[in-house]
């Protein structure tokens, strides 16, 4: 089983993988770490990822990007204008949620952004499964800390289409700071002062401030706050509206007007920014961009901050919220920790030095994908396959939530609302709500605060029929209690319902005294015993709920179409590889029949196979252009008929040549071996005989020496 960690991005998406004793962030089919988060429809299939990228341009209107900012919407929602500005597809109306218009097999169609998001999490789903070589279940996926109730029921309904069990929706900046902690080993202990986090995210499309407390084993999140049109694409349109005009000025053409021209202009933007931020000026050149006008400029660091001025001054605000929220002041913070890939902009780095006093900013993660690995170590937490250090995460509640109910008739000055979650409550969290009733009642749960929330998504959450309600036998109310919980994903529900009675019941008395006295045998110490009144549990109360995500029977359909296009897909890509297979095949025995073959045909077959090969590549090219894959895989097959008896004797030419080979070297190191075996004989042959040659002459050397007290001959004596 696979621990991932998906950091779904609105420009594009990285994935982290437990494994090897950490986390890795993997490649996809072309070898990139991520993977444009983009949607294609052509004639012929769906296009995903890195192949909807490759056509995008030639096929803009059908083409959605910014998945992650419209999931969960209405498509009358002011953000979604705002989206149809950076989208090239028509944005539309699917049953109450914003969707995309585009040409799909050659008819239109429309799909609701869930739809959409699930098409691309099956791609990401793809990939993963690609490269861990196993199939993928267990995720996690970051979303951003703004979303609402039902933009997080909705990516879970997408993950569920896309055939992914979502364990944990978790906020980008609380994933980060996951990253950042479980990997730290001198983070304080529990009874010290904690480390003080500010974690600064400026992403492609907005910009999340947080302020995380680190202590050993935990982290808490202690305020949240963004700005949600604040990120790189801004500053890409800024440049494209500054070369838009400058265009049209020296070169009489208005990219406006345009929709591929704006979309190559929008593009060379983003790379010059990115140049921009480690040059001081950086060059533009679009050949024939539009009307066959090739277009140059030059722009200096200093003009692209006078253009993102109006950015530039919301900087420090969200900075500013999030110390206000949590009661902080920038002396406080120990850290600043900047991650996102708009936080290389240099005047951006700037502006937060200068609020924290010119503290010197940390890049400690990696900005692009700090994400990525705070999700998948989240997933691996929470996975029963892998085991991790352990390390709590407590989030916060970033809108608040209130109950409402209808008066009871008996209780006519009875309160109608209660604020039951507040803006900074711990989450996950769990409220037990009181109710004294005679009869089923309702109540509905909806954001305190709608001013507060992103565009105009309807502050109502849910709504709960409570079931079972009756007077007792003596007419009196009913207790009833309700269990009302944000889970792990930031989702409200009513968990359960039970009601309660007001019983007296005995318990026992704790004694007071020595310990020692105390150690009787049990029939000679007498339980103390008092009467209390408490609440006992007497039966479960049902409960229908009623939420903002869509119903089941419109989940299966989804997810039933999903899987028909998927197999679809899969068809087409298996056709294209048997078509490619043979167009390569055409080309690969058209040259061999006269080269590495030639000696292995006779003229007849190479005539014969020739002749065919032309057949094939004229029809391959007419009839053959679009057709089903089983045609490919037969007219293989009539190639392969006459071409396989000239390739196996080439084969087995090869083969016996390869086997003489072997053979000579086989015979070559044999020979080798008896040379070496011969040589080393010799060697101890004539080490034996200087051995014995040596011991005789010793021998005689010590009968001649003269004994111990002998007189030495004369004439040593007369020398």
């Amino acid at each position: 089983m696979s621990v991932v960690g998906i950091d779904f991005g609105a420009q594009s998406t990285k994935i982290g993988v437990a494994r090897n004793k950490g986390i890795d962030i993997i490649t996809n089919e072309v070898s990139n770490r991520s993977t444009p988060s983009l949607v294609g429809f052509n004639a012929r299939s769906r296009a995903l990822g890195e192949a909807a990228k490759t056509q995008e341009t030639s096929n803009l209107k059908n083409t959605v990007g910014n998945l992650k900012r419209l999931i969960g919407r209405s498509f009358n929602d002011p953000d979604v204008e705002i989206e149809q500005e950076y989208n090239t597809a028509a944005l539309c109306d699917v049953n109450g949620q914003v969707g995309a218009e585009v040409s799909y097999l050659g008819k239109k169609e429309k799909f609701s952004a869930t739809q959409l998001v699930a098409m691309y999490l099956t791609k990401i789903r793809d990939i993963t499964s690609a490269e861990l070589r196993l199939p993928v279940s267990d995720v996690t996926i970051s979303v951003p800390a703004w979303f609402t109730d039902v933009q997080r029921r909705a990516m879970l309904d997408a993950g569920e289409i896309a055939g992914l069990k979502v364990l944990r929706l978790i906020n980008d900046t609380t994933a980060t700071a996951l990253g950042y902690g479980i990997t730290k080993l001198d983070l304080p202990n529990p009874d010290e002062k904690p480390r003080r986090v500010m974690f600064v995210d400026i992403g492609h499309t907005d910009y999340t401030a947080s302020i995380v407390e680190f202590r050993k084993g935990e982290l808490n999140v202690k305020s949240t706050a963004y700005d949600r049109h604040f990120g790189g694409r801004n500053f890409d349109r800024a440049l494209t509206e500054h070369f838009a005009n400058e265009f049209k000025q020296n070169f009489k053409i208005d990219v406006r007007t345009h929709a591929k021209a704006w979309s190559r202009t929008l593009a060379a933007a983003e790379k010059m920014k990115k140049v921009l931020s480690a040059n001081p000026a950086a060059p533009m050149n679009i050949e024939s961009l539009m009307e066959d006008v090739d277009v140059r400029a030059i722009v200096k660091r200093e003009e692209l901050e006078v253009m993102i001025q109006p950015y530039l001054e919301r900087v420090t605000a969200p900075i500013e919220q999030a110390l206000a929220e949590a009661k902080l002041t920038a002396d406080d913070i120990d850290f600043v920790e900047m991650v996102g890939g708009s936080t290389r902009v240099p005047a951006i780095k700037e502006a937060v030095s200068k609020f924290f006093g010119g503290k010197t900013l940390s890049f400690t993660l990696n900005q692009d994908e700090a994400i990525a690995r705070g999700c998948a170590f989240s997933c691996a937490i929470l996975s029963p396959v892998f085991r991790v250090r352990d390390f709590s995460v407590h989030d916060i509640v970033n809108y608040p939530v209130e109950f409402t109910w209808e008066q009871s008739p008996e209780i006519p000055d009875e309160d109608t609302s209660l604020t039951v979650f507040n803006r900074g409550n711990v989450m996950p969290s769990t409220k037990i709500l009181t109710f004294y009733r005679k009869q089923p009642f309702d109540l509905e749960a909806r954001y305190a605060n709608p001013d507060e929330l992103p565009g105009k998504i309807n502050p109502w959450v849910g709504r709960f029929s409570v079931k079972g309600v009756q007077a007792d036998a003596n007419d009196d109310f009913m207790i009833c209690k309700l269990k009302a919980r944000l889970n792990l994903h930031g989702i409200l529900n009513v968990e359960s319902g039970y009601y309660v009675e007001d019983m007296e019941v005995e318990e026992p008395v704790p004694e007071e005294g020595d310990a020692m006295e105390t150690d009787k045998p049990e029939g000679e110490q007498p339980k103390k015993t008092r009467k209390v009144k408490k609440q006992v549990r007497k039966g479960d109360l049902p409960i229908a709920a009623g939420s903002p995500g869509i119903d089941q029977s419109v989940r299966e359909a989804f997810t039933e179409r999903e899987n028909s296009m998927y197999m679809e897909d899969k068809l087409i890509a298996e056709t294209d590889e048997k078509k490619n297979e043979l167009e390569a095949s055409i080309y690969e025995l058209r040259d061999k029949i006269d080269g590495v073959y030639a000696e292995f045909a006779s003229e007849e077959e190479k005539d014969k196979l020739k002749s065919k090969l032309l057949d094939t590549e004229d029809w391959l090219y007419e009839d053959g252009e679009d057709t089903t894959k089983s045609v490919y895989v037969a007219k293989m097959d009539e190639i392969r008929f006459i071409a396989g008896p000239i390739v196996q004797r080439y084969k087995e030419k090869v083969e016996a040549e390869r086997q003489a080979v072997l053979k000579a070297q086989e015979e070559e190191a044999a020979k080798k071996r008896a040379e070496q075996e011969a040589q080393r004989k010799a060697e101890e042959e004539a080490k034996k005989a200087q051995e014995a040659q040596q011991e005789p002459k010793a021998d005689s050397e010590m009968q001649d020496a003269p004994a111990e007290g002998e007189a030495a001959p004369a004439e040593e004596q007369k020398q």
